[in-house]
């Protein structure tokens, strides 16, 4: 990278941080609700009737086995012609939380299914609620379990943001693009673009070590 590179870079750093911000919320949103999402969706997937399992069997397997940029386009031009009109942010989020959820809800069930039948049959031998249950007993465990898969999962939704530039979402990937399109520094700003995305990566991957740590059984 020489000046030159430099010098663009700085005259293209407000559009580039402006879609790295776009980068993280749309990231950091669709982690969370997919979360959230993904815990319901793992909880029923043990607990539900059975004829709610089937269905929640079934959704899972049917986002975990559709490509991301599927979900996408469905979410933005599907969604519309029955009347449900969001825009690139928001069908990107939603695209983007419906498809971590299926993968944090397996990451919860397998977590929870390998936790010992007794724990539960304990809480409720001294009149824990379910909620509770959850709250002090198998969530805990099932947390210290899941986490590594989490954050490889949470890393999978930053990388998977750089498919809303499809739908005009002003994600880091869009901008680098359209900095390329005026400069002609492909190879340079490319390389660049994935430092930034390897830096919130990293990101992600120190917090779930942190969390990791505080949430390990002392020995």
């Amino acid at each position: 990278m020489d000046f030159g590179f430099l010098d663009q870079l700085w005259v293209a750093r407000i559009p580039l941080l402006k879609g790295l911000g776009v980068s993280i919320s749309i990231s950091l949103l669709s982690i969370v609700a997919g979360t959230v999402l993904g815990i319901f969706v793992g909880l029923a997937l043990i607990y539900a009737y059975r004829p709610v399992q089937w269905l929640v069997r079934g959704y899972t397997d049917f986002i975990r086995g559709t490509p991301v940029l599927v979900l996408v386009l469905a979410s933005y031009y599907v969604l519309s012609t029955v009347g449900i009109d969001l825009g690139p942010f928001q069908a990107g989020v939603l695209a983007l939380a419906v498809f971590c959820s299926s993968h944090v809800g397996e990451l919860v069930r397998g977590a929870l299914q390998s936790i010992p039948k007794g724990q539960t049959e304990a809480a409720k031998a001294i009149g824990l609620t379910f909620p509770q249950t959850f709250a002090y007993v198998l969530g805990p465990q099932a947390l210290r379990q899941a986490l590594p898969a989490w954050v490889n999962t949470a890393a999978e939704m930053v990388k998977a943001s750089t498919l809303l530039s499809i739908i005009g979402v002003g994600e880091l990937l869009l901008r680098t693009q359209e900095v390329i399109s005026r400069t002609f520094m492909s190879l340079e700003f490319y390389f660049f673009a994935g430092f930034l995305y390897f830096v919130v990566n990293y990101g992600i991957e120190r917090f779930g070590r942190y969390v990791e740590r505080k949430t390990a059984v002392p020995s």
